[in-house]
């Protein structure tokens, strides 16, 4: 019998690259939802695109086995809620579950929206609650739940505290401390309602903890292809938020995606693991990368009055390595690359 998946924010960033890995490693059908306020539209990121609608339905591909239904991710949970067997009534899906499902819906933005409209971020509690409670009645096989870095209290990410964030720094039996934001809050809340669904309902959840995830495909409103499309454009002087000294743990999405993949495979208690390259990188460390690749060496003018979040958030890699054997592939040498290139491209260069 054919799987089906359930990709929800599938037309986002992570979510898409999801998608495409799922094509290509199975031939299973893949269910996706996305508002499209933040993710585009399919047509716009594959190949040889052919679609028609069945409904409010789109059967994309020419084997069919991409089902989009565009929506906010929380009205189709209240359908599948109020009758379980909404989606084969409806659309005539021959499936009584959902083998793997990918949880990627979620208010995203870069640090403008997390720290310029924190009411609107704090949606993703309204709409991970109502994904964990769903999934305790529908049972998949196996779920992601996409935590973040964020989560980890913002105490140890100072200028003067910062250490490599290790997986045992969340300890919902001890203090917590205070992540970032309400989208550390509400990512913190989703890893305990995982934790909840394993325990009490028995479904089986692997929590990730992605930390500064990038790729060629990511939308401009994000650090590392704003940056590769102004090293291209060779601006100078240089602008970086704040004082560019603040750092990060870059991770390629193909490399996320790999260690996705494996968790699935292994975690099945609500524990959550760091996906990261384990290097602490400054933004102005990005800037140089980038700006050597375009062959020029620019003034670097600070902004000061810009959000920058925390100071240093990087992760500690060891759990992941030693317990599972996983390491990142794709240096960042290489992965800034990848983007530099695609942003020449964009802009015809």
């Amino acid at each position: 019998m054919t799987k089906y998946h359930l990709v929800s924010g599938a037309c986002g960033f992570v979510g898409r690259n999801m998608v495409k890995r799922l094509l290509k490693t199975t031939n299973d059908k893949i269910f996706m939802v996305d508002d499209l306020s933040v993710g585009t539209h399919p047509s716009t990121w594959m190949s040889d695109f052919t679609s028609k609608m069945e409904g409010d339905l789109e059967i994309i591909g020419h084997d069919e086995r991409m089902l989009f239904w565009e929506g906010d991710f929380r009205n189709i949970l209240f359908f599948m809620r109020e009758n379980p067997n909404y989606l084969q009534e409806k659309y005539n899906l021959p499936f009584e579950k959902f083998s793997d499902v990918f949880h990627f819906a979620a208010i995203v933005g870069g640090r403008a929206k997390i720290e310029g409209d924190p009411m609107m971020v704090a949606l993703d509690l309204s709409i991970d609650s109502e994904f964990f409670y769903w999934i305790t009645r529908h049972q998949p096989e196996r779920v992601l739940y996409p935590s973040s870095s964020a989560a980890y209290p913002i105490s140890l990410q100072s200028t003067t505290g910062a250490i490599a964030l290790s997986e045992p720094d969340i300890d919902f039996e001890k203090n917590l401390g205070t992540p970032d934001m309400t989208y550390g809050w509400s990512k913190l809340t989703g890893e305990f309602l995982a934790q909840i669904a394993a325990k009490h309902y028995g479904v089986k959840v692997a929590c990730i903890r992605p930390f500064s995830g990038y790729g060629e495909d990511q939308d401009l409103t994000y650090p590392v292809p704003a940056i590769a499309a102004r090293a291209a454009n060779r601006e100078n002087p240089f602008e970086v938020w704040g004082s560019g000294k603040q750092g990060r743990d870059f991770v390629h999405i193909d490399d996320v995606i790999d260690c996705i993949m494996m968790a699935m495979d292994h975690i099945h208690d609500g524990t959550a693991i760091n996906i990261g390259s384990g290097q602490l990188t400054s933004f102005l460390e990005v800037i140089d990368v980038f700006t050597k690749i375009a062959g020029y060496n620019p003034e670097i003018k600070p902004l000061l009055d810009k959000p920058v979040g925390v100071h240093s958030r990087y992760a500690n890699m060891e759990y992941v390595n030693n317990r599972f054997g996983w390491k990142p592939k794709i240096s960042l040498e290489e992965g800034m690359r990848r983007v530099y290139e695609k942003a020449c491209e964009k802009l015809g260069k």
